[in-house]
C-alpha cells in the first residue's frame, strides 16, 4: 500500500516557504531559493533525488492555498498523478492533462483517497499546513528533507506548533561554507 511522504526543501533556519506567499511570490519572498537545486545548476545527485521523488509520486494531497497559487505556475497537476485538494471551499473536480484534481473537505479522507489512487507508489503532501496537520494526526509514514544552505529569516516552518516527535534514522552532519 502507498506510503505518505512529507517531502520539503528546507532552509537552515527551518522554513519551507518564505514570508508573504502570494501569486507573485508562490514560495514566499526569497522562497524560490529552496527549489533552485531542482531546476537549475543541478548536480547529478540533486537531479537523481528530484527524479526519484517525481517517479515515486502516485498521488498528491495539496492544500487549497497551495492549489490556488500553484495552478497558474504548474499549468497542470504538480506531479503527473491524481491530486486531492484539501479545502473548506470545494469546487467541482477539475480534470487535467496528467491527473485529476478532486476537492475534499476532510484530511483523513483526502489521504485515504490518495493512498488508494497511488496504489504501491507514494502519496506526497504539499503545503505547510497540510503537512503539519497530517504529521499531528499521525497520517505520515516518512519525512524527507532537502536542506538548502540559505537563511530565509521568516515564512512557514514545517514543524511549527507540532508536539514532540521522534523519527527513525540517524543523525546527519551537513557542513557548508559561508558566502561573503
Amino acid at each position: 500500500m502507498a506510503k505518505v511522504l512529507v517531502y520539503a526543501s528546507m532552509s537552515l533556519d527551518g522554513y519551507i516557504a518564505g514570508p508573504d506567499v502570494s501569486h507573485d511570490h508562490p514560495m514566499g519572498v526569497g522562497g524560490e531559493q529552496l527549489h533552485t537545486w531542482m531546476f537549475t545548476d543541478t548536480t547529478p545527485a540533486d537531479h537523481a533525488v528530484a527524479e526519484r521523488i517525481r517517479a515515486e509520486a502516485g498521488a498528491v494531497v495539496v492544500g487549497r492555498r497551495t492549489f490556488d497559487i500553484g495552478l497558474d505556475h504548474w499549468h497542470d497537476t504538480p506531479y503527473p498523478a491524481p491530486a486531492f485538494v484539501l479545502t473548506h471551499r470545494p469546487l467541482p473536480d477539475l480534470p487535467q492533462r496528467s491527473g485529476t484534481f478532486s476537492f475534499v473537505t476532510d484530511l483523513a479522507e483526502a489521504v485515504e483517497r490518495a493512498k488508494v489512487a497511488a496504489g504501491d507508489r507514494t502519496v506526497l503532501l504539499m503545503g505547510a499546513d497540510v503537512k503539519r496537520q497530517a504529521l499531528a494526526a499521525g497520517l505520515v509514514d516518512e519525512v524527507m528533507i532537502s536542506l538548502v544552505p540559505v537563511l530565509l529569516g521568516g515564512g512557514a516552518k514545517l514543524f511549527d506548533g507540532l508536539p514532540a516527535m521522534t523519527f527513525t534514522g540517524t543523525v546527519t552532519h551537513p557542513r557548508f561554507s559561508v558566502k561573503h
